[in-house]
């Protein structure tokens, strides 16, 4: 029997990482599908391990697959094709598939890059693209008839049609018996077992520094509420997950459908905490029904901001009011929930009254979590020709938010970095002199805690000495939740 490895990149940049370790979903799915079709598959998150290449390279002679596949976006992409270099290094005859948002729109630059590393790049969605291509390979079958990939013959790279999506989510097949459980906490909840699911897929959406409009083509798919509930209890009672983060764009779209999900775990006492993102109409929208919210388990929303000021928003396609954002956290908090926003940073309009401007409106806005994050200039974004001609680094390892890319016209890339380590220090320098008044033990205490694991373990350890002090009464609740 033909096996496939499926191997996380061994990236870290110490951001959203930071708040806890999920698994990889896309890699559940795809090897759920490889397996239905009768192939042996592997799933090994090298990356969640904290594994170097060396121990990746002793895990594929272990394994010996036929197939190698890793996935990539794009500050993780070149830690991605090492893992598939190195598995040509073991054996060349192994066959090497790159994934992922990065591979499906750059599948050019690096198939002509990587001749000998990436043999085939796979676009879209993965499920029924990779065992068909296995197929393929094994029966030596006309590659250009299998939709969704990228390969090189020749000098020339072959590009076939792109494979549509599938319609029916619900007839999806997760692996979750292939994942290594005790890797996957939320380290704001000792104790806690973390798990990835996706009960929507899609964004309609114009936002022009985005990639998953582009990616799903505007387009929007969804799974049925029972289907997504069933998921839930199967992966509490089965793998004994205590917390799920939705790996959706945009999950709360329909109405209908999310009050239906919200009823349903309020009424079948589902008891699994989520974690997820949505935007600032549809939490308006929801007001009256905030309450289910919370009922029903949701515990910390991220609502995409982006920015503080209207002609930013508008430069992004954000399609919302300034005002509108304020009121919308307002309402995640007045529920009992936890707030987070991010505001980018670092265009090439950027000054430092600009910056300061954004941070005094994010303490405005009041999110309990706010991240100011360096402008990621993706090669595919609608608004990378705008900001090309101002990159000063070439490096797609560095695209993860916190390295500064785009140099601003009238800053250099050391003020560009000070100043988001400045916006960082004085927001929750002031934030966290609050904690000790707030009433809600559970909240206080998640606070608390994610200050620490803020400090400890995401990028902002190594400015930990410009952050600030930190009040003694808080140092003392640090060390009592330890």
């Amino acid at each position: 029997m033909k096996k496939l490895l499926l191997i996380t990149p061994p990236y870290h940049a110490g951001v959203v990482e930071a708040a806890g370790k999920w698994p990889h979903l896309g890699f559940i799915y795809i090897a759920g599908h490889v397996r239905a079709a009768g192939y042996q598959v592997k799933i090994y998150d090298a990356m969640t391990k904290n594994h170097t290449l060396e121990q990746i390279r002793e895990e594929i002679v272990c394994y010996q697959p036929d197939y190698v596949a890793s996935t990539g976006y794009t500050s993780s992409v070149n830690a991605a094709i090492d893992v598939l270099r190195v598995a040509k290094e073991i054996k060349s005859s192994i066959v090497t598939l790159l994934g992922g948002i990065h591979a499906n729109f750059c599948y050019d630059e690096i198939l002509q890059k990587h001749p000998n590393t990436v043999d085939y790049v796979v676009r879209g969605e993965g499920e029924e693209t990779v065992p068909e291509l296995i197929r393929a390979l094994e029966s030596q079958g006309n590659l250009d008839e299998v939709q969704g990939i990228a390969f090189r013959q020749g000098d020339q790279v072959i590009v076939t049609p792109q494979r549509p999506f599938i319609h029916d989510l619900d007839s999806l097949i997760p692996a979750w018996d292939l994942v290594d459980w005790e890797d996957y906490t939320f380290h704001v909840m000792p104790g806690s077992r973390l798990g990835l699911v996706n009960s929507s897929r899609g964004c309609p959406h114009d936002c022009c520094f985005c990639s998953q409009q582009k990616f799903w083509f505007k387009t929007y798919r969804q799974r049925s509420a029972e289907s997504f509930i069933e998921e839930l209890e199967q992966l509490r009672d089965t793998y004994g997950v205590t917390i799920v983060m939705l790996s959706d764009e945009y999950p709360t779209r329909d109405r209908e459908r999310w009050e239906k999900i919200l009823d349903l775990m309020i009424e079948r006492e589902v008891k699994v905490d989520l974690l997820l993102e949505t935007c600032v109409p549809d939490v308006l929208r929801d007001a009256d029904i905030m309450w289910k919210y919370r009922k029903a388990g949701v515990l910390h929303i991220y609502v995409g901001v982006e920015a503080t000021n209207q002609e930013t928003l508008d430069l992004f396609k954000k399609n919302i009011e300034v005002q509108q954002s304020k009121e919308a956290i307002r309402l995640i908090n007045e529920a009992g929930m936890l707030t987070e926003c991010s505001f980018v940073l670092g265009l090439p309009h950027e000054t430092p009254e600009s910056i300061r401007r954004t941070l005094e409106l994010a303490k405005h806005y009041d999110p309990d979590f706010a991240h100011f994050l360096m402008i990621a200039p993706w090669p595919y974004a609608d608004i990378y020709p705008d900001l090309k001609d101002h990159i000063v680094d070439w490096d797609y390892s560095k695209y993860n938010f916190v390295e500064p890319i785009v140099k601003p016209i009238t800053m250099t890339k050391e003020e560009i970095g000070q100043a988001v380590v400045d916006c960082y220090r004085e927001y929750y320098m002031s934030r966290v002199k609050e904690y000790p008044n707030i009433k809600d033990e559970f909240k206080r205490d998640y606070l608390i805690r994610s200050m620490k694991m803020m400090m400890e373990n995401s990028f902002l350890a190594r400015f930990i000495k410009g952050l600030g002090e930190i009040p003694d009464e808080i140092k003392k609740q640090m060390a009592d939740l330890e």
